[in-house]
Order: structure tokens, then sequence, then C-alpha cells
């Protein structure tokens, strides 16, 4: 997906071709579109529409307009996230945010690679034997540890092996297993199949049980990654007006397939049977049953192990590659910054490679798979939702200390309007990350004490390590050819600051397709990563 959007994005940049809108809302269901947390949401019933079109309110659509400001305002200048929350609150909390970013990327791995080694589990034609499998420690550790360490080596390739092997990735694992699971639920109920969803439930959750929210505020996660489509805002015709058309398309078209992929599996799997990690391959199992064909079992296990191992070799391309390019600026130790003869990050790879390997140790200590599954993805949602939050303030603070700044894409004529969106998805993120550190009611977790040990800890470690690593850097850090494309924030400038009626800085930052642009956009896309999640 990220090898098609970039192709997208050098068309346009030299030959001055437009998305349409509804190009521009396809590009953004499939950078956000993912079927492993489904099975999160179907417990919920009916009322998991409801957390859905909330969760869009209040964060997915307000991530897509604020960072369609910042990246066209930023259009020429790299950084992606750390640009636009340092020029806003200094250098120091730009680095912690593209952190951030680039950490609980890490803490994610092994989730989703839980949902790979199920699916490599589900491949064999007994059922019994492979969820047996699916629930094995010993299993599941060897095969997210084997999965992650051939995506690593193959990223160590280059781009163009990643491309190579991600780039029918995302189609063969999520496109067409999303549209077959919907098409399965709606054949099983047009057949007179039984209906296992409890339709007692109402649209409106019960909003006292703060434990039942939990699993809901993981669907922030889900939309994640949306501010990455912000590059793209120039590349539109009325930007002004067809840009936000084509978020409120693409975020109806990505609440339309969660939605009716969740009550597909809700259809088919009682409440109570819900397993986090199984119950989407559980799910197409007993659909290709009722319709004698479970002959398909195994393929479908293969297609969603093909899009788990694209994603991953995505997102081990990405945002390792952002926090790469921030730290040859001056930012990370020397050690760091070391590449391969294919100039790949090799030594962050290999770093965050120790460090996945260290949290799939987690399974000893879990009581089981499911658990370990929910609290590294709390862990993965409360960090970005930090990262979030800085960047919803970083928006609103830049209204104000660039207020000369040009804004080819800018929320309303005055301030309003950015304080009501970035507002709403500031307070979104706050309250998600607020019913994140409460332990949910329908997994059993173990230990209340290493729930939030794992968490709070786990926070507090992420947040502080960024902050002292800033704290010891050295000028020899800096690799001065690297750090010479970085142009300074607009507090740096000794000189006056940009002004309106400075026509070539302001017609640079306004003119996104200018040859100068095309690296910096490629750069803030590896820098802000897209799956999806």
């Amino acid at each position: 997906i990220r090898d098609s959007i970039m192709d997208v994005k050098k068309t346009t940049t030299s030959t001055g071709f437009k998305l349409s809108v509804m190009t521009l809302a396809i590009m953004n269901v499939t950078a956000v579109v993912s079927l492993r947390g489904l099975p999160a949401e179907a417990v919920y019933g009916l009322s998991s529409a409801f957390y859905y079109l909330f969760a869009a309110i209040v964060f997915l659509i307000p991530t897509a307009m604020v960072a369609a400001e910042l990246a066209a305002m930023f259009s020429t200048k790299q950084g992606g996230v750390f640009r636009w929350v340092g020029e806003a609150y200094g250098a120091r909390t730009g680095f912690l945010a593209i952190w951030l970013q680039w950490i609980e990327s890490t803490i994610w791995y092994p989730t989703v690679l839980t949902f790979g080694a199920v699916s490599i589990a589900f491949i064999g034609m007994n059922d019994a034997h492979d969820a047996t499998l699916a629930s094995n420690k010993v299993f599941t550790l060897c095969m997210v540890l084997a999965i992650y360490w051939i995506a690593t080596f193959i990223a160590l390739k280059g781009l163009g092996w990643v491309g190579k092997i991600s780039k029918w990735g995302g189609m063969i694992g999520t496109i067409i297993p999303a549209a077959l699971l919907i098409i399965l639920g709606i054949v099983y109920l047009a057949t007179g199949g039984h209906n296992n969803m409890d339709m007692s439930q109402s649209f409106w959750p019960d909003l006292t049980k703060l434990d039942n929210l939990v699993l809901a505020s993981g669907i922030f996660l889900f939309y994640a990654g949306m501010e990455m489509m912000g590059i793209h805002v120039m590349e539109v015709n009325n930007p002004g007006k067809n840009y936000p058309k084509a978020i409120i398309m693409g975020s109806l078209m990505t609440v339309a397939i969660f939605v009716l992929g969740t009550f597909s599996l809700g259809l088919i799997i009682p409440a109570k049977d819900i397993n986090l990690t199984q119950s989407l391959l559980i799910g197409f199992d007993n659909y290709f049953k009722y319709l004698h064909a479970s002959w398909a079992s195994p393929i479908i296990a293969i297609a969603l192990m093909v899009g788990v191992l694209a994603g991953v070799l995505t997102w081990v391309a990405g945002p390792s590659k952002g926090i790469y390019a921030v730290g040859k600026a001056g930012y990370l130790p020397p050690f760091f910054q070391k590449s391969n003869n294919n100039g790949v990050q090799r030594n962050i790879l290999l770093v965050q490679g120790g460090l996945v390997t260290l949290l799939s140790l987690l399974f000893v200590v879990m009581p089981s798979v499911q658990s370990f599954y929910q609290i590294l993805s709390q862990l993965t949602v409360l960090l970005y939702l930090i990262m979030y939050m800085l960047m919803f303030a970083a928006a609103i603070a830049l209204r104000y200390k660039m207020k000369g700044a040009v804004r080819p894409f800018r929320l309303g004529r005055g301030n309003a309007l950015m304080w009501l969106i970035a507002g709403v998805g500031f307070a979104g993120s706050l309250l998600a990350f607020s019913l994140s550190f409460i332990p949910p009611s329908q997994i059993a977790t173990g230990s209340h004490t290493v729930w939030y040990g794992v968490l709070v800890a786990g926070c507090v470690i992420m947040v502080a390590i960024p902050l002292i690593i800033y704290a010891m850097r050295k000028p020899s850090w800096r690799d001065a050819n690297a750090a010479a494309d970085f142009a300074p924030f607009h507090w740096e400038q000794p000189s006056k600051p940009a002004q309106p009626q400075n026509p070539n800085s302001q017609s640079s930052a306004a003119q996104p397709s200018a040859p100068t642009a095309a690296p910096s956009a490629a750069q803030r896309k590896q820098n802000n990563n897209p799956e999806k999640r």
C-alpha cells in the first residue's frame, strides 16, 4: 500500500496530476483498515457501531483534518511530526513525538505478529488441533520471532525488496478478506443462518461500566495512521472543499467496513466464545463449514498471514527510517546512525528487533496469549495517543506562534474551527488514554498489579528515554551532510522570521509541487505510519 501511494505521490509531483475525491477517499481506506482488531469489538454486539462512529467523529476525522493543515504548512520541510510539534514546543518535545511514533510501532509488532502466528496455526484442516496450536505459548512465541526477523532481514535488503513483497500484501491480506467476510455474513443471513448476536443489546452502550470501555478505546488504534494522508492535501483540486469531502467519504467507508465486518463475526460466533486472537479465523472457518467449503479455510489463513508479513515489512521500513533521519540531524548517538551498504538503518533495525524479542518474552509471565495480546495493544494505544495529543496541541499553538505563515490548506478563516476540531481530537484522545489503563472485564489479564505495572512503567520509561537522550546529546552526534537537509525551526532563524511580505520564503512553503517538495514529502510519508494497524 505504501509503495502504491508513493507511486501516486511521484506521479503527482512530476506531472501535476490531481487526485480525485474518490481516489483519495479509497487511499484513506487502504491506509487505515486492518482486520485483526475486529474480534475485540465483536463482543459488544450492536453497540460496537456506536464506538466505531464515536471514535471516527472524535479522533479519525480530527486527525486527518489537523494533519492536512500541518502537512501543507510544512510541505517543503523534513521531519513530519517532529517538525510539527517542534515548531510549536521546541526540538525536545518534537523529538519526543517522533520517538513515540517509532516506539509504539515497535511495541505493536508482537501483537500483529501474534495474529500472524494464529493464521499459521489455522492453515491446517483439523479445527480442534489448530485452535490448540494457536493457544500454545511456545508455538506463538516461535512464530512471532520467526516472522519478525524474516521481515527485518528482508528490510535490510533495501526498499526495493520491501516494495516487491508488500505491494500486494494489503490487497491480499486486508481488502479481499474484508469484502469476503461481509459477503459471507450477508449470504449466511439470507439463507436462514442462525444469528448468534444478542439483538436485545442497544446501539447505545452502558457508559457507566468503565471496564467495558477498555476494548472500545482500542478502536482509536484502528484509526491511527490517518495523519499520513495529510501529505496529499495539495494534490486535490480545490483542497479547501474537496479534501474534507474525501476525508468524510473515506471515514464513512472505513467505518462501514469495520461495522459490517464486526457484525459478520458476531453473527457466526456467540459473544461469550469470542477470542481476540483466534476469532477472525474461527469466523471464516464457521462460514466456510456452513457453505460446505471448508477447503477455503487454509487459503484465507494464508492470505491473512501474507497481509501480516506485508504490513510488518512496511512498518519495519517506515517509522525506523523517520527517526533515523531525525537522528542524523544530531538527535541520536552515532551508533544509531549507522547504515548498511543498501543505505538501510541497520543498527536501529537490530535494536528494534532486540526490543521486539524482549517484549515477546512476556508470554512467559502473562496468563494467556490473549492477555499478552491485550496488554501490549493497550500500551501501544497509550503511547500513540500521547503523540496525537502533542500533535493536536501543536496545531492550536502554531495558530498563534506562526500567525503570518502561509497555510495552503486552512481550517476556517479564524481560529475557532481549529480550536473546535483539534480540541475535540485532543479531548477524545485524552478520554481513550484514561480508559486504556482500566483492565477489561472480558479478558483474564491475571494480576491487576502486573497489568497496571506494565502499563504505567511502560509509559513512564518510554517517555523518559527520549528526554534523557535529548539531554545527553553532543555536537559530535550531528551528521553535517544529513543535518543540512533539515531546515531550521522558525524560532532558530537568527535574522528575521518568515513574514507574509517575503515572497521567496512564502512561495516555497506554498508550493508543495515544487521540485524540492518531493523528497520532504517522501520523507514525511516514511515518518508517519499507515496500516495499522
